[in-house]
């Protein structure tokens, strides 16, 4: 079992984290629309999961802003913002905020997402949202990056997450 720590308090983590070299896990995340994203729909592009507790929080909505000017530069390359969000909130920020080269998505429905991959905090103060997560999957589904934030409070290391795209 994975941990995280919230201010420096530790979480225990439900699921495994996909492993690198492996195949990606299907999942069912639910966009702005309400409509149903899988896996396979985005099959052929590389995909960046940008995986995080909720949008109303400083450095949740800061990751998804950093992500949505990074990937103005990404060919090739969907950025997807995953929390637990509603995706009622997901649209409310990204059209407050002018998001345009992220797909908000959200594990409210069907919340597979969040034990598949590993990230779902099952204890603390934040229990029964989603860590703070990147990875990257390439086009055939392969998973070639993950980095667990360590601490919630933090922001992912987006210089290790652009190494290796």
């Amino acid at each position: 079992m994975k941990k995280v720590n919230f201010k420096n308090h530790p979480v225990n983590l439900k699921g495994n984290l996909p492993q690198t070299g492996k195949t990606a896990p299907d999942f069912r995340l639910t966009k702005s629309d309400l409509a149903t994203l899988t896996l396979d729909d985005l099959k052929g592009k590389t995909l960046v999961l940008n995986i995080f507790p909720s949008l109303d929080t400083g450095i949740c909505a800061m990751s998804v802003r950093k992500f949505n000017e990074l990937a103005a530069n990404m060919k090739d390359t969907v950025v997807l913002a995953i929390s637990k969000d509603l995706p009622f909130a997901h649209n409310r920020f990204c059209t407050t905020e002018g998001i345009q080269n992220v797909i908000a998505l959200s594990d409210f429905k069907d919340m597979g997402f969040a034990t598949d991959y590993g990230v779902l905090m099952q204890d603390g103060p934040l229990e029964g949202l989603l860590a703070r997560a990147v990875i990257i999957i390439d086009p055939e589904k392969v998973v070639r990056y993950v980095q667990l934030v360590p601490e919630i409070t933090q922001e992912p290391d987006y210089n290790e997450v652009l190494r290796h795209l």
